[in-house]
């Protein structure tokens, strides 16, 4: 539970930094992005695996590009339903959504990962 928590304040200070690198997005506190972040979770978890079935063949026809399509979909759509996370519109979205997960990548391996472990 603990490291749910832990991972839940991750990416929503992630979503804080892709605020301040990018200015297409905007979040106005650290609340609105722990809001935002858990909403984008649940987006994510909920909608996108419909959306990605229901555009198997757009998204065979890119090689796979329109699951960037997707993403972008899923991040300005929780930015219309919380509020103090705000895009501006889709190109905002895109970039801002490429940004969330290069940024969530990077600090989850570097947190959460096991790196000390043998594998066998």
């Amino acid at each position: 539970m603990l490291m749910h928590i832990a991972r839940w304040i991750v990416n929503a200070a992630a979503l804080l930094l892709v605020a301040y690198l990018y200015p297409g997005v905007h979040v106005n506190d650290f609340w609105s992005a722990l809001i935002a972040a858990i909403v984008l979770g649940l987006v994510n978890a909920i909608i996108r695996p419909l959306l990605v079935i229901l555009t198997l063949p757009a998204t065979i026809l890119t090689l796979g590009l329109f699951l960037f399509v997707i993403n972008a979909f899923m991040f300005w759509l929780v930015a219309e339903v919380v509020k103090g996370f705000t895009v501006d519109g889709f190109l905002a979205a895109l970039i801002g959504s490429i940004l969330y997960s290069v940024i969530t990548l990077i600090t989850s391996w570097l947190l959460f990962s096991k790196r000390g472990e043998s594998r066998s």
